[in-house]
């Protein structure tokens, strides 16, 4: 009996499970998939390309003011109704983009766009956690973080052949058949579940970390930049406010009846190793998409596809090892895999730092491939554990901080790129070795495995059984 209702929660599962990846796909490929569309865009729009980059940051500046709020929404009016109103928004915005004709339009249009992207995430991530059976989180967090893998491995060289062979607005509106599709199958799949306890807005929280992420937001992405010494008394001067004003949330947050953001999470062992090395580590993961590009065609000389073509190899291991990730984590439980799979990961990254324009095609295939399989199963490893022992009844609070700190750590990923390849021509400079091809960007991988060692001693403290309900591995 009790494997009949095991596989009919399975095919339960599935179907919002595959609808909500493939929002998230779709929400994803869209921060990453303009990069190479924007010298295009700038010649319709009359500017220089690396003005259109206020677009990107519009979007990501968005999702991170409004994934804090998310969780309230969710509560308030049913997660099947704001997933699909999300859902609505992000695509006829994916629209408007592509009819814009200016770049303040163009930027507004991605604004509008990013409010949807704000609630698509976290709401569909919640209706799935909400109604997945402990034994089956494996499989439906697999499911949703594929899209974040392979997102930013994908969207760049798609994003350079519709623009090569159609044009740049076609980016946008292959949304629209995508969007109407994903709406009426949200109507019909997507649980309408809801808190029903009406809480008020938390108004001085959702302000404080408004403010708190568009600082820290654009702090990275001014340490991200090229002109950063420029600009450095205006970058420290917004940490420093950054950092002030999410304290003064934290601290809100704690002592507010109804916040917006409930810490209580964070007392569950598994959830708070996953935010504080969990957070490294997808920082660090964050970087490679930036830094593998920049390696090939910086570094060693090559043309775009020739370097698009190699970093697919990231994707075609985050592909293949998806099958095999739930049966690793029921054989080796969560904390076995996350250490030895950490240290392959941080291998996989020390040997993108021994890369020459010499080495041997299938060497560099099999070594990007490797890296690709262990940061899958790590993603997913950490993903999963971060829900496997939070109570149904903070799913909501716990899911709303896991975004917002996923939202910061992919920022973090892009700055700790940038600083890496800075500290790496320092270093090549100190050394003489400025005359290596590639040594800053090599350097600079080498900067990125130390950060995601970092992150994992943070797993030393998992006990054997951490996250067993999840894998069914007891310690021993």
């Amino acid at each position: 009996m009790s494997e009949s209702i095991s596989k009919k929660e399975a095919r339960g599962l599935s179907p919002a499970a595959l609808l909500v990846a493939g929002a998230f796909f779709m929400e994803f490929l869209d921060g990453t998939v303009i990069a190479t569309a924007l010298p295009d865009m700038g010649k319709t729009f009359g500017v220089e390309a690396v003005d259109l980059n206020i677009g990107i940051s519009a979007y990501l500046i968005t999702l991170a003011v409004l994934i804090p709020a998310s969780g309230w929404i969710a509560d308030r009016f049913g997660a099947r109704r704001v997933f699909t109103l999300a859902l609505a928004i992000f695509t006829l915005a994916s629209v408007l983009c592509g009819l814009a004709t200016s770049v303040e339009t163009f930027v507004t249009m991605r604004i509008f766009q990013g409010m949807g992207g704000a609630l698509m995430v976290p709401v569909g991530r919640l209706a799935v956690l909400r109604t997945t059976p402990k034994h089956k989180l494996i499989s439906a967090i697999a499911t949703l973080t594929w899209p974040a893998l392979v997102a930013p491995i994908i969207g760049p060289p798609l994003g350079g052949f519709i623009t090569s062979y159609a044009d740049w607005r076609w980016i946008f509106f292959i949304n629209l058949p995508i969007g109407l599709i994903a709406i009426l199958l949200s109507l019909r799949i997507i649980p309408d579940i809801r808190e029903p306890e009406r809480r008020p807005f938390d108004l001085t929280g959702f302000l404080a970390t408004a403010v708190a992420m568009v600082s820290l937001v654009c702090a990275m992405e001014a340490l991200g930049g090229e002109r950063v010494q420029s600009g450095l008394t205006l970058t420290l001067a917004l940490l420093v406010v950054g950092g002030l004003t999410l304290f003064y949330a934290l601290r809100h947050f704690r002592r507010a009846r109804w916040p917006m953001i409930r810490l209580d999470a964070l007392a569950v062992p598994t959830f708070r190793v996953t935010m504080y090395g969990g957070s490294l580590f997808r920082s660090s993961i964050s970087s490679v998409p930036f830094l593998l590009p920049l390696l090939f065609q910086v570094g060693f000389g090559m043309d775009p596809f020739h370097a698009g073509s190699l970093v697919l190899a990231v994707f075609v291991g985050n592909l293949t090892i998806k099958p095999a990730t739930t049966p690793l984590i029921r054989w080796l439980g969560f904390r076995r895999l996350l250490l030895i799979n950490g240290a392959l990961n941080v291998l996989a990254l020390l040997a993108c730092a021994l890369l020459t324009p010499q080495t041997p095609v299938w060497v560099t295939l099999l070594i990007l491939y490797l890296g690709g399989v262990f940061r899958s199963v790590q993603f997913t490893g950490i993903s999963t554990l971060a829900f496997a022992d939070v109570p149904s009844s903070q799913m909501s609070y716990a899911n709303t901080l896991f975004s917002t700190a996923t939202q910061l750590a992919i920022g973090l990923g892009i700055t700790l790129g940038a600083i890496g390849i800075r500290i790496g021509e320092k270093v090549s400079d100190w050394l003489a070795l400025s005359a290596i091809p590639g040594v800053s960007f090599r350097l600079a991988f080498v900067f990125i495995a130390l950060i995601c060692l970092v992150g994992m001693f943070d797993t030393f403290r998992l006990t054997r059984e951490a996250g067993s309900s999840v894998s069914q591995k007891k310690g021993s």
